[in-house]
């Protein structure tokens, strides 16, 4: 092997001025063949025209793999216009207010759907709407345990939280989901004693029944309200908070036909459908347990969030050699980054520091991270720098 072969870049940097993006544009598309080349759309190179998916000329696995070039591409221009823009201040401060008044109006709302659905219960006897109505009081109460998360991530002391609390987020939401989770429990063992015990309730008269319609459909509307109002929130609590709603809206509704059919017809439906909704809350809120728990040990980034990552590196300066090692793990909800990048022996630390600590600020710009780190070397061929625990050390004295 040519031994200047092996001194080579392991990653071109060919161009870092402000047209770094636009001349690998240019580029890509000037290398694309001629039948690929026909079928984009010129208004928005990075898509296929519509009428092109109807064509011929490319097979389907051809097609999906430029369509994912095209969108990592895209996603280089993203990288690109978020390091160079500066969110104000007031932008944030906009985006907090309407994330608490989300949580605000569902705190409310909670609140009076629980005092609605107390009433019913009492008035029905339902088991199904118990359930329901036990579902709302875990509502309010996890609605609380979500609201003082919110308060405990404003609120830092950078002296005995250095990094921040952004964690106590996925551990509040954790808890949130355990509390729905062993609700679920309770209500599945409660139906099936009922169904065990052969005792059916007593048919409800018609002013119970109108009462019953009343309040479950305008619960059920107001929650659907609430959940088309926070799905799009950027918070991760808003957006639990969303997940709530919609899955009161689910339990609202069977819930409703469990009773109405168990009081018209059998009376073993209004069991049934407890268990079906328990069934249904341990699996929907374990999944959640589970998701938030991966996020707290450290699971890899996806390709397309190293990509980024990588890109923006190579880009950075024309100083670097090579990239080394680029990194990004959970640490709750967003990122740490790692990158290791080489320089020049010869280059004074002074500039040397000037090109990773800007690095460092690009990558926490983007929104998936929260903190990066930038090692600088002057080789790329030693051992890892950092070892992996496979087990904890022993603190025994």
């Amino acid at each position: 092997m040519d031994e200047n072969n092996s001194s080579r870049p392991l990653l071109g940097n060919q161009n870092h001025g402000g047209n770094s993006f636009n001349s690998l544009r240019t580029t890509f598309l000037s290398k694309l063949p001629d039948k690929v080349r026909c079928g984009l759309d010129f208004e928005s190179p990075f898509e296929f025209d519509h009428n092109f998916s109807n064509t011929t000329q490319l097979t389907q696995g051809e097609k999906e793999y430029y369509e994912r070039q095209f969108a990592t591409l895209k996603s280089f221009e993203e990288v690109d216009s978020i390091v160079t823009l500066d969110c104000t201040d007031a932008e944030d401060i906009e985006k907090q207010a309407q994330h608490e008044r989300a949580m605000k109006i569902s705190n409310y709302a909670n609140a009076a759907l629980l005092a609605l659905k107390i009433y019913v219960t009492i008035r029905s006897g339902s088991i199904a709407v118990a359930a329901s109505t036990l579902d709302s009081l875990l509502d309010f109460m996890a609605g609380g345990i979500l609201w003082f998360t919110h308060l405990a991530m404003k609120d830092i002391n950078m002296y005995k939280y250095p990094i921040g609390k952004l964690r106590v987020q996925p551990v509040g939401i954790i808890i949130f989901a355990a509390v729905m989770a062993t609700l679920g429990f309770q209500v599945l063992i409660t139906s099936t004693q009922q169904l065990i015990e052969n005792s059916p309730p007593e048919k409800m008269s018609y002013d119970k029944l109108v009462w019953l319609y009343l309040v479950m459909i305008f619960a059920t509307l107001v929650k659907l309200a609430l959940w088309l109002y926070c799905r799009s929130s950027g918070s991760k609590i808003v957006r639990a908070y969303a997940d709530d709603h919609h899955f009161d809206v689910v339990t609202n509704v069977i819930g409703l036909v469990a009773a109405v059919l168990g009081d018209k017809f059998y009376w073993w439906i209004d069991p049934v459908g407890a268990i079906l909704l328990s069934i249904y809350t341990i699996t929907n809120w374990s999944g959640t347990v589970i998701e938030n728990a991966v996020s707290l040990v450290g699971q890899s980034a996806s390709p397309e969030v190293l990509q980024k990552l990588t890109y923006l590196a190579v880009m950075h300066s024309h100083q670097i050699k090579r990239i080394d090692t680029v990194r990004a793990y959970t640490f709750g909800v967003l990122y740490f980054a790692e990158v290791d990048i080489e320089l020049p022996e010869d280059l004074p630390l002074k500039e040397a520091h000037a090109i990773g600590e800007s690095l460092q600020i690009k990558l926490e710009k983007l929104p998936e991270v929260e903190r990066a780190f930038v090692h600088l070397d002057f080789e790329c061929d030693h051992k890892p720098e950092h070892s992996v625990l496979s087990k904890l050390p022993d603190t025994r004295p």
